[in-house]
């Protein structure tokens, strides 16, 4: 197993041309219903609101914020159709919509048009990874009690708590995607040219068998980041799994941040998340000499399954704690984080976690040994 990262040098500030400020939701659709509730309440999201008009809900934790949109006939209804039960867009929050609606056509993005009924905002919107969409969202809580879209396009149950805590996950860190051979680039040009990201770490990951690329993108405004992978010139592995059964380009897993990692997982454990396959020992074994003066509880750690990456160089520990989910919605899975100061995505976690989707598909049958990467 080998692992190859680079890391651009600091670049000089850059412009934030749609005005981004942070992810406001992600949209998933199935072709029926049960899969999409059954992972939200698995994860402690709670249903705290239906749309007014049409067979969509809002769940949320924290101030996460989750669509299930069953509308016959929509966008999400024709996704389905396609993908199955899957991720089939996301909203970024932006300081004026229709300034950004205008600014990232002109820069090239595809328009998209999202029907709306009586009395219901009309949402600017874009098209994004695997004709999914990226809608362009400006009215949202930046202080407590603004007025949001669902104040005005939902109808919240009474007496929910438009806040529950859950298993204690906050905020959207980042959201991944997988695209076919050769279309990384198309992808991070993508994001460059529409809303000015820049590319903050590259990953070549070659395991036993298999191997992927990974190239992870940042908006302007530091909150929407973005990993693209793609298949290793292998083949056969993960990401070529996911596409098949996606059918297409997509979004391949959504990263949720807490405080305490350790608690939120037991909180999980308990609502039924299932877990991915545990690393081996020895990866806990030389945790203390890849990490040394880390401070965190190891046993604790090597109980859960979970994963710590960053820096312990002078005396300074920078840490990330990290696990993912098996697949839940579809071939989507979720990742779980703890950050202590490290804003990386757990490239020195990169072969364990390879490792361990790895023996997930030779468990699963989806892959055979062969020849090495």
């Amino acid at each position: 197993m080998t692992s190859t990262t680079t890391q651009p040098a600091t670049p000089p500030p850059f412009d934030n041309p749609l005005g981004l400020d942070g992810f406001e939701f992600v949209e998933f659709c199935a072709p029926e219903k049960g899969v999409l509730e059954a992972a939200f309440t698995a994860m402690g999201f709670t249903r705290i609101a239906r749309h007014r008009s049409k067979d969509v809900t809002l769940w949320r934790q924290g101030g996460i914020n989750l669509i299930a949109n069953y509308e016959p006939r929509s966008p999400a209804a024709y996704f389905a159709a396609e993908h199955g039960a899957s991720a089939c867009g996301m909203a970024w929050r932006v300081q004026d919509a229709a300034r950004a609606y205008a600014m990232a056509i002109e820069r090239g993005a595809e328009p998209v048009e999202v029907r709306t009924g009586p009395m219901e905002l009309r949402l600017p919107a874009i098209r994004g990874i695997g004709g999914s969409i990226i809608y362009l969202i400006d009215r949202y809580e930046r202080t407590p009690g603004d007025l949001t879209i669902y104040d005005i396009d939902f109808v919240y149950r009474p007496g929910v708590d438009r806040h529950p805590a859950g298993a204690g996950f906050q905020t959207i860190d980042h959201l991944t995607h997988n695209v076919y051979g050769g279309r990384m680039a198309h992808w991070a040009a993508f994001y460059e040219r529409i809303a000015g990201f820049r590319e903050i770490h590259y990953f070549d990951i070659k395991g036993e068998y298999t191997g992927l690329t990974s190239k992870a993108m940042t908006a302007p405004d530091g909150k929407i980041r973005i990993p693209l992978n793609e298949e290793g010139k292998a083949g056969g592995g993960q990401i070529e799994e996911y596409l098949r059964a996606y059918n297409g380009e997509g979004i391949q897993h959504i990263a949720f941040i807490c405080d305490d990692l350790v608690a939120a997982w037991d909180r999980l454990k308990a609502m039924g998340t299932p877990f991915m396959t545990a690393p081996p020992a020895t990866y806990y074994e030389i945790l203390d000499e890849r990490l040394p003066g880390h401070g965190e509880p190891t046993a604790e750690l090597q109980k859960r399954g979970i994963l710590l990456d960053g820096s312990t160089k002078g005396g300074d520990p920078r840490l990330l704690l990290q696990i993912f989910s098996e697949t839940m919605v579809g071939p989507v899975f979720f990742e779980f984080i703890q950050r202590k100061r490290d804003e990386g995505f757990g490239e020195g976690n990169f072969t364990a976690l390879f490792e361990s989707i790895e023996r997930d598909q030779m468990r699963r049958g989806a892959l055979k040994a062969g020849e090495p990467a």
